[in-house]
């Protein structure tokens, strides 16, 4: 199975998420950062990972404007899941921001729209990551969730 995993990162949280993923398929998969990625890499491909730090509730820029550049219909056979990296709202105990998120979400929604706008199937629901403050580090346990979420990606895949 050919799988790609693209992500940003603007801390090195989201990085290290996209390398989890990598190291949880086990086998063989290609990981690049969405500055090194060219449109051609998508061809062939049976699973695509896009991840993104959560910046103002959206995606980057950067992996926003790679999406929206890659070509009607090419993702058709591609299965897709898409994550992010966050902040907890609900340990900030800021009711503003919790509203705010509620109405404008997070990043990997965004991402997973983009890609089935683009024919990719999505194969999970889209999946947030926590980080502690904006810049980081993860917080404990989330690896391990990664795991657990690549797991439950490769049991629809069969």
């Amino acid at each position: 199975m050919k799988t790609l995993i693209i992500y940003d990162s603007v801390f090195g949280n989201t990085e290290k998420v996209a390398k989890a993923i990598s190291k949880a398929f086990a086998k063989e998969v290609e990981i690049a950062k969405v500055s090194e990625v060219k449109i051609e890499q998508l061809c062939g491909l049976n699973l695509l990972i896009v991840g993104s730090p959560t910046r103002a509730f959206r995606p980057t820029k950067e992996l926003t404007a790679f999406l929206r550049e890659i070509p009607e219909n090419s993702l058709k056979k591609v299965r897709i899941a898409a994550f992010d990296t966050r902040v907890d709202v609900k340990e900030l105990n800021n009711k503003l921001l919790t509203n705010m998120v509620k109405f404008l979400g997070y990043a990997a929604k965004p991402i997973a729209n983009l890609l089935s706008q683009k024919g990719g199937k999505q194969v999970i629901d889209p999946e947030g990551f926590i980080v502690l403050g904006e810049k980081g580090p993860l917080k404990e346990g989330e690896v391990e969730r990664v795991k657990t979420w690549v797991e439950n990606i490769k049991s629809k895949l069969l």
